[in-house]
């Protein structure tokens, strides 16, 4: 078995992105919970206040040799709009922020090559607002937000 990496994002209501990367070959496994805030071991109620500092998240375990940390932030540029801040569809809040959760400098540099891109690509009249930040201590959400829409039946 090959070595495999961990990547983490936030892209606003965590349910939908997992299950955009549930389809991606090459991703091992997905769990959503909270990051990037100040609150230890929050609860859903906690971080829907806003007051915890955290987004609903994602983190990946995937295998590099299967699908590439680009190919990953791809799949996330494509899930939701890097643009507007603090809000996600009718989802409004700063645990809702698009936020690039790095774990090695080299994720690091690869995203904001990405973001780069992206920006000068034309695709957006308004300035990408994602932040790239080094990942914090992740918060894995209680069991019933796990794998969310199939669980509903629900399959995007």
């Amino acid at each position: 078995m090959s070595e495999t990496e961990k990547a983490t994002f936030a892209a606003g209501c965590f349910w939908g992105v997992e299950s955009a990367f549930r389809r991606v070959k090459g991703v091992i496994l997905t769990q959503v919970g909270y990051t990037g805030g100040h609150h230890a071991n929050p609860s859903y109620r906690e971080v829907c206040t806003g007051f915890t500092g955290h987004a609903e998240a994602l983190e990946i375990l995937f295998d590099p040799a299967q699908v590439s940390y680009e190919q990953l932030l791809e799949v996330f540029w494509n899930e939701h709009d890097p643009t507007t801040l603090n809000r996600q569809g009718p989802d409004v809040g700063s645990q809702y922020r698009s936020v690039i959760f790095y774990h090695t400098p080299e994720q690091e540099a690869v995203a904001r090559m990405s973001k780069e891109r992206l920006q000068s690509s034309g695709r957006y009249h308004r300035p990408i607002v994602t932040e790239i930040v080094p990942a914090a201590e992740f918060y894995r959400a209680e069991e019933y937000h796990q794998q969310y829409f199939e669980k509903q039946g629900v399959f995007r």
